[in-house]
């Protein structure tokens, strides 16, 4: 990914990601001219036409509001996934946003197919790729199984170096801190585990510095150590 990369811990298509998504638009490689957004709503596939047509309907009144040419792209499973239509219409956006539901239903619906390879492209030339929540999770090493308390996980794509990404974070209830020590015993050395809080966001690239904004923070562990980063700072990524 040659472009930015925007993290949400949630948020997304909210008043309070408007300086995020701003920031976005004005970074995103459209040199002058109105950019182009679009919005899949692929992590709700499997939640029915109601929370699918929400999504997409967020996703376009936001970032019209924000002065931008968006498009929702209703790609909710495989064959959708590799329509060229949809591939098209990807391939043609400065960012491509993905949206919260189910990461691994999210993975397995990308993984391999022709909107994805669509999405590559935007970002090999420098376009944005942003992801809230499960669209966050998946551009980790693994995703953790949240029904085993952590003791199982599952590998997604790995674009960045952190090896799980945790959204929501400062919302995980009390029930649910065994799987925060669970999963930061996978980790190997020298690699990290990051949390994003709600209403918040980190924007980075790969191989740079990331910078913190929205409301709350952002968490970065290894085996043995954590440091959290309140909005306006930066930091680095583990490998």
């Amino acid at each position: 990914m040659n472009g930015l990369i925007a993290l949400l811990g949630s948020g997304e298509y909210l008043p309070v990601m408007n300086e995020v998504d701003a920031y976005l638009l004005a970074n995103c490689g459209a040199n002058g001219r109105k950019p182009r957004v679009v919005c899949l709503p692929t992590a709700a596939g499997q939640e029915g036409d109601s929370s699918i047509n929400r999504w997409m309907k967020m996703g376009v009144d936001h970032f019209t509001s924000l002065g931008a040419d968006v498009q929702a792209v209703p790609v909710i499973n495989h064959e959708t996934a590799n329509d060229l239509n949809h591939a098209s219409a990807v391939e043609e956006a400065d960012i491509v946003y993905f949206s919260g539901g189910n990461p691994m239903y999210l993975y397995q619906t990308m993984k391999d197919s022709m909107v994805w390879k669509s999405a590559e492209k935007v970002w090999a030339r420098g376009g944005v790729y942003a992801g809230c929540s499960a669209g966050a999770m998946i551009l980790g090493r693994e995703v953790p199984d949240f029904r085993m308390l952590g003791s199982r996980t599952n590998p997604v794509f790995g674009l960045v170096p952190a090896a799980f990404i945790l959204p929501h974070f400062d919302a995980i209830p009390i029930f649910g801190k065994p799987l925060l020590s669970v999963t930061r015993k996978r980790l190997h050395d020298e690699e990290v585990m990051l949390g994003i809080d709600e209403n918040t966001a980190i924007i980075g690239k790969t191989d740079g510095a990331w910078s913190v904004m929205g409301e709350a923070k952002a968490h970065v562990f290894t085996k043995n150590d954590s440091k959290s980063y309140a909005a306006g700072e930066k930091f680095t990524l583990g490998k």
